[in-house]
């Protein structure tokens, strides 16, 4: 697109949310990495939750967008039976957004152990201890249930089997910048059968 220019500009869309992202890192005050993550349930009901967004993988004809979560949560559960999401990335402080869809894989080997490892030890057993999603009497039963994996998985527990990373593999990425009067800048990469990307601009 010939005024593709500015912030719009560049030949792969990954690289250009990353520089979104790394311009947000320095101005928006909590989790710029956050994202709106939607899916939808076995009777087609939407459902929305925010996420951290913790990987951008690839380049421009095979990249991804990776979050970690309990595989057996209802987002892990509804993506398992659809094998699609979608979702949106906004800062207020630029007043810009990304929206993605896509369809998802499990990421569940080296580079979902070595995350896991990252986090910090309360955070490991808390997924362990943690059924998520599903109903809990109390806060005092999951904080017993924390002292107990505590006893069984010690100071360096491995990654549960039931979590893991999931890798959103994009077939569409609009970016969007707010515009004076409401006349907003659109963008809209689709991914066609060969992997190109097409590109167009969108109305306001």
């Amino acid at each position: 697109m010939t005024d593709r220019t500015g912030i719009f500009a560049g030949d792969d869309p990954f690289d250009i949310v990353r520089a979104w992202l790394a311009e947000a890192q320095e101005t928006e005050i909590n989790d710029p990495n956050a994202i709106a993550l939607a899916t939808v349930d076995a009777d087609g009901m939407p459902d929305t939750r925010m996420v951290l967004l913790k990987d951008i993988d690839g380049q421009k004809d095979d990249g991804s967008f990776v979050f970690y979560t309990n595989y057996d949560s209802a987002k892990g559960m509804q993506i398992g039976d659809t094998g699609k999401a979608a979702f949106v990335m906004h800062w207020k402080s630029l007043r810009r957004q990304i929206r993605v869809r896509g369809t998802v894989t499990r990421e569940e080997g080296a580079q979902a152990d070595e995350y896991y490892a990252s986090r910090a030890l309360k955070s490991r057993l808390g997924a362990w201890a943690s059924k998520q999603s599903r109903p809990l009497d109390s806060r005092a039963t999951l904080v017993a249930e924390v002292a107990k994996v505590t006893l069984r998985q010690g100071n360096n527990p491995v990654r549960p089997p039931f979590w893991g990373g999931f890798r959103i593999n994009p077939v569409q990425i609009e970016f969007w910048a707010d515009g004076a009067f409401r006349l907003h800048d659109r963008f809209m990469w689709s991914k066609q059968a060969d992997s190109r990307w097409d590109i167009s601009r969108l109305s306001p």
